[in-house]
């Protein structure tokens, strides 16, 4: 079974940081597209970044493109979430899901795994003065 957790969020001030976690149980990520989504109080869910497991590219939605970046340990076990010069507008529950498949990561691809992803638990940023 396809198992994930997403662990990391906190309180934090404007301008800091955080790194979210998300490991993966039964499996790695080698074969497959990780992606971070995120839901604000009152807002739709929308996808943050992708990373792609057979080609290791990344995908940024704008609002984050240079504050964010995802990666992966060396084992392809866990996908990190590092986030720098944090807004109040980032606070929301962080998810990450994931699809087995070779794309390269886009946007097309982070839709594709709002659909049909499997999926973690979230867990709560707050970015707060």
């Amino acid at each position: 079974d396809v198992q994930l957790q997403a662990s990391g969020g906190g309180l934090v001030q404007p301008g800091g940081s955080l790194r979210l976690s998300c490991t993966a149980s039964g499996f790695t990520f080698d074969d497959y597209v990780i992606g971070w989504f995120r839901r604000a109080p009152g807002k739709e869910r929308e996808g943050v970044a992708c990373i792609s497991g057979v080609h290791g590219s990344t995908y940024y939605i704008e609002s984050v493109e240079g504050r964010f970046t995802i990666f992966t340990d060396s084992d392809k076990k866990t996908v990190y979430l590092q986030m720098h010069s944090l807004k109040p507008e980032d606070t929301a529950v962080y998810y990450c899901a994931a699809g087995r498949a070779d794309y390269s990561a886009n946007y097309y691809v982070l839709r594709w795994l709002a659909d049909f992803g499997s999926w973690g638990q979230g867990t709560q940023v707050t970015v707060s003065s």
